[in-house]
């Protein structure tokens, strides 16, 4: 079965965890650009990315707007239940699912999915039980190390790389 969806948290994945608030009380959270390209080229290739994340936040909502997300939930207490009810809308199957996540809201949906992948950084409690742990921290390029192992493991190398040359 090959992998037709990725499934992101953001908290400690897409960013290094943290959370800084302005004086203003503005949220304020950095994501590695690599990641966005990684998740682009993925789409490009056809695929489907979706975020399933505990948190509510504006900023993640911009990110998943500019990055094309077109699946994406906010504020989820049961990610795996969200999952299986965007695998119905979507006809998937888990075996078709590749996700990442980094701690133990994550746990339910990565011993879901086919294949799961934690930044090296994780839970300890979550990378027992991940399929992969990365070898890139949570928000310095996890998310990009999971997808370019996915396009290997898909033998999608050479349409990965066409689409910039």
């Amino acid at each position: 079965m090959s992998i037709e969806l990725i499934v992101l948290d953001v908290d400690g994945t897409m960013t290094d965890s943290r959370i800084t608030y302005s004086e203003a009380g503005d949220e304020i959270k950095s994501f590695n650009v690599k990641d966005g390209l990684a998740i682009a080229s993925w789409r490009k290739l056809g695929k489907q990315v979706a975020i399933i994340t505990g948190r509510s936040s504006k900023i993640v909502e911009r990110r998943a707007k500019e990055l094309h997300i077109e699946h994406f939930y906010q504020g989820v207490k049961d990610k795996r239940v969200v999952l299986e009810s965007l695998l119905e809308k979507l006809d998937l199957k888990m075996e078709n699912v590749a996700a990442i996540g980094d701690d133990l809201n994550d746990l339910r949906m990565l011993k879901a999915v086919q294949l799961s992948f934690v930044p090296s950084d994780a839970s300890r409690y979550v990378d027992k039980e991940a399929d992969v742990v990365l070898s890139k921290k949570g928000g310095d390029g996890a998310v990009r190390e999971m997808i370019e192992r996915l396009i290997i493991q898909e033998g999608l190398e050479e349409k990965y790389l066409q689409l910039w040359v």
